[in-house]
């Protein structure tokens, strides 16, 4: 396969990664209008995100299998070809019950998409086009998420809800027809599905699914204080670990979590963690106070968090050059102090924030997440042996995600409890006279403001401590060397 044709079907497996991790956001700005559509409560319609979270997560560790034995050219085929009818579904869907079942399954394929991708660069490029390739795709995670609320508000606003799942239609189709025409990557193994531990695909299925669950759930109602949530906790813990065992004693394992033995691999993954917890939540963080506190549309939040984009697309270039020159522990030193340093900007926050004060915050963070994934993911991928790329790509991506979910569970749960820490302890400066003066439910208002903005500061105090504490683990990482020395050493 010549260069420029290994170019042209990575940037179509890449398009078609951005169109899997869009769809989980570009539907959060518009659930009331969709569950409204549907004639549906507004508690039932966080199902659709949630179903969709719950079955992506099962299939990324899932696609290392898959692809090693049908090829990755057929698994992604597959996968984009029924994202697409899926898509078709959700936009005809007539009932919440339809839409949460489509939501489910473009959620599974699109999950396959995503650590195919990474393992599909890596495999293809070595040298200095391999170094780009954790920084276009952490590039094209990250922006997923920054576009995809403001972009559905608007598609919402323009046409209808129906057409954020229509709009998957024709890159869809072209993902489905290209991606066999030319990407020829690898050939299939059927014998890998032979005498694999086929009981403990349920087990995994209920372990991280009862997983998303609960930290989807658990802020909204006290956690396991809510009978639901404490038995999903109990199924998923008991089989999470009837899980890990059969994983790690079976001959042929579903997911090979034997990758975690390299240490390097398993502290890239800690750092994945670490990363994605920072992407998600940040991304949620700023969004929410800018609606909840300043009351903006989701076009004015879009433009607010915008520059973040700009940020990381003039970063990526950049951290891709250093990774051929520096160690990557270095950048990651660089990267995680400047993304915590832009959480700490943001402690100072007050109810008057708006877009220019989340500015420089938004820029900083934006241009540290290159010199954050870059990294972390060379760490992960950049040493794992060629048959075991794609488990490892699962599993590292897997890692990521989780980060996220339980980043924005935390997060929320920070939000809830700061502020009824905050609201208690403003309310005792009250006194009888400031309520008399300025009436009981102004004053309330302001407290509840207040209350609300402070807890969003300790949220972002929390989450850039987390950056900057996980650095004692760097240490316990040998050197690793950049992407053209290793590739020198070859």
């Amino acid at each position: 396969m010549s260069e420029r044709l290994k170019l042209f079907v990575f940037a179509i497996m890449a398009i078609g990664m951005f169109m899997a991790l869009l769809d989980i956001q570009i539907v959060a700005a518009s659930l009331p209008e969709i569950t409204s559509g549907l004639a549906a409560g507004a508690d039932q319609g966080s199902w659709i995100q949630t179903s969709y979270l719950i079955a992506e997560i099962v299939m990324i560790p899932l696609s290392g299998l898959l692809s090693q034995a049908f090829s990755t050219r057929w698994v992604f085929t597959a996968s984009a070809a029924a994202f697409t009818v899926a898509s078709v579904a959700c936009g005809f869907a007539n009932s919440l019950e339809t839409a949460i079942f489509f939501r489910a399954v473009q959620g599974f394929v699109g999950g396959a998409m995503i650590p195919t991708v990474f393992a599909t660069g890596y495999a293809l490029f070595k040298g200095p086009k391999q170094a780009l390739i954790p920084a276009i795709l952490g590039m094209t995670s990250t922006l997923a998420p920054v576009i995809g609320p403001s972009l559905g508000g608007w598609i919402t606003d323009l046409a209808s809800w129906r057409w954020l799942f229509f709009i998957n239609v024709v890159p869809g189709i072209a993902i489905t027809i290209l991606v066999p025409l030319y990407g020829k990557i690898d050939e299939p193994d059927p014998d890998a599905l032979r005498g694999v531990d086929w009981w403990a695909i349920p087990l995994m299925a209920l372990f991280l699914g009862g997983l998303i669950y609960v930290l989807e759930e658990g802020p909204r109602y006290d956690w396991f204080n809510d009978p639901t949530n404490y038995q999903v906790a109990w199924a998923s813990a008991l089989s999470g670990v009837a899980f890990l065992y059969r994983s790690l004693t079976h001959p042929r394992p579903v997911v090979n979590l034997s990758i975690f033995k390299k240490r390097r691999f398993a502290l890239g993954s800690v750092f994945l963690w670490v990363t994605g917890a920072g992407i998600f939540t940040a991304i949620y963080l700023i969004p929410q106070f800018l609606a909840s506190i300043r009351h903006f549309r989701s076009l004015e939040i879009g433009k607010a968090v915008a520059v973040t984009g700009f940020a990381q697309f003039f970063a990526t270039p950049i951290a891709a050059r250093m990774s051929q020159k520096l160690d990557a522990r270095a950048m990651l030193v660089f990267g995680f102090l400047l993304f915590a340093s832009s959480t700490y900007v943001s402690v100072g926050i007050t109810s008057e924030w708006g877009g220019p004060e989340f500015l420089w915050p938004q820029v900083l963070r934006g241009f540290s997440l290159m010199f954050c994934i870059v990294p972390a993911t060379n760490m992960c991928l950049g040493s794992v042996p060629p048959e075991q790329l794609k488990a490892a790509s699962g599993l590292s991506n897997l890692m990521r995600n989780l980060g996220g979910a339980v980043g924005i569970a935390v997060a929320n749960t920070v939000l809830n409890d700061r502020y009824r820490l905050h609201f208690a302890r403003l309310s005792e400066h009250l006194t009888h006279q400031v309520l008399d003066r300025y009436g009981f439910s102004r004053v309330m208002s302001l407290l509840n403001r207040e209350a609300h903005t402070l807890a969003f500061a300790d949220s972002f105090l929390l989450l850039g401590a987390l950056f900057v504490g996980s650095l004692v683990l760097l240490p316990l990482s040998p050197p690793i060397p950049p992407t053209a020395v290793k590739t020198a050493e070859h």
